[in-house]
């Protein structure tokens, strides 16, 4: 069974990754808690504006784009030194703010924000979430305020995109083709004019002259801010990178989820990352010691009909956990059995505090064995 008490005190930085659907908001809510309890100050950052999350931290008016403090008063053993906060990503503001930070001047921010090709870019472009994860990240991680940060990625099918989104930028500003129309309007014109008019046109034909002009006009409007983007790039690569941050996947008992995970934890192995942990979500719990044949035999064995009745039903639960086990095998295989928790079903989704407290009781303290005999 993984160490997740050691991992939330050694991390500065905790990543959790995994498809959509199989509980990695509340898994990094979690872990923000436990570490909460033994006295981290600790801000989780999520993509999920779901109410129920926000519920279930007690803020009444939801989420928002800059750390909120939770208030855990009356939460069992929680050490006076101990503090969580927890925000929402927000894509459009954070991006605004690096340019606020690395403009020379106001004229040069209300030049780019203004751009309509920015606009579009900030908000929709592909990417553009995974890199403004990653910038968040290194903000907090800055920030005096706390010693832990748990960010909870963007649900991509290529969840990668988070790990290369700082250097593709980097590499991006680096092009020979950004740095043409990065040259001052004159001489880039002229350049421009005599080298690739041509291709311009062309591009204008397709996605429409405005569009162009937008593009041509962005760019050179983001002179002199280049430099500031690429070592921030470089900055936040290095954090995702270094020993203090560590990787969480996160899973639930089913074929997609589990291959999403896999790959992802292939990914992170051959990038030189690897997996700290694994967490997977909404298993069968585990119905006593033994097998389902075990409980076959106790049910073929029974006189009376009742608690035939009963061992049949034990015997079909088992069953069921025991298929869950044969399909987690692969990521168990990749992570390693003592890097793997699971997490047992519930009888209900998590709606308030209570019931945070209740996965970290099962993730601290009585997790799942991974081994199928229960």
């Amino acid at each position: 069974m993984a160490d997740f008490a050691t991992l939330i005190d050694d991390a500065e930085v905790i990543v959790c990754c995994g498809s959509g659907g199989v509980g990695k908001t509340t898994t990094a809510a979690v872990l923000g808690l436990e570490a909460a309890r033994t006295g981290r100050r600790v801000v989780v950052v999520t993509i999920d504006p779901a109410r129920r999350l926000a519920d279930a931290l007690g803020l009444a008016d939801g989420l928002a784009a800059e750390p909120q403090r939770i208030d855990l008063a009356g939460s069992p053993g929680v050490a006076a030194s101990g503090e969580l906060w927890a925000m929402m990503l927000d894509t459009e503001a954070t991006f605004d703010g690096l340019v606020h930070r690395f403009a020379e001047d106001e004229r040069q921010v209300e030049r780019i924000l203004s751009n309509p090709l920015y606009r579009n870019m900030a908000g929709a472009m592909s990417g553009t979430q995974e890199y403004m994860a990653a910038e968040t990240l290194h903000a907090l991680h800055g920030d005096d305020r706390f010693d832990l940060v748990v960010v909870d990625t963007p649900p991509s099918r290529n969840a990668l995109d988070f790990l290369e989104a700082p250097g593709v930028l980097a590499r991006f500003l680096d092009h020979r083709a950004f740095k043409l129309l990065m040259l001052p309007t004159k001489t880039g014109l002229k350049v421009l004019g005599s080298a690739a008019q041509p291709l311009l046109k062309a591009i204008g034909r397709i996605v429409g002259s405005d569009v162009l002009a937008d593009s041509v006009a962005f760019f050179q409007a983001f002179s002199g801010m280049e430099s500031g983007f690429h070592d921030r790039a470089d900055e936040v690569v290095a954090l995702i990178r270094a020993p203090e941050t560590s990787f969480v996947v996160v899973a639930a008992p089913r074929h997609d989820a589990i291959d999403e995970a896999v790959w992802f934890a292939e990914q992170l192995v051959e990038q030189g990352v690897g997996v700290r942990a694994a967490v997977i979500n909404r298993m069968q719990p585990a119905f006593g010691v033994g097998s389902a044949g075990d409980a076959a035999g106790e049910t073929a064995a029974a006189s009376d009909p009742v608690v035939a009745a009963l061992w049949a039903n034990v015997a079909e639960l088992r069953t069921l956990r025991e298929q869950e086990q044969a399909v987690i095998s692969p990521l168990v295989d990749i992570a390693g059995a003592d890097a793997v928790a699971t997490l047992p079903l519930l009888d209900s989704d998590v709606h308030d505090l209570d019931g945070l407290w209740t996965i970290a009781a099962h993730l601290f303290r009585d997790a799942d064995p991974i081994s199928p005999s229960g």
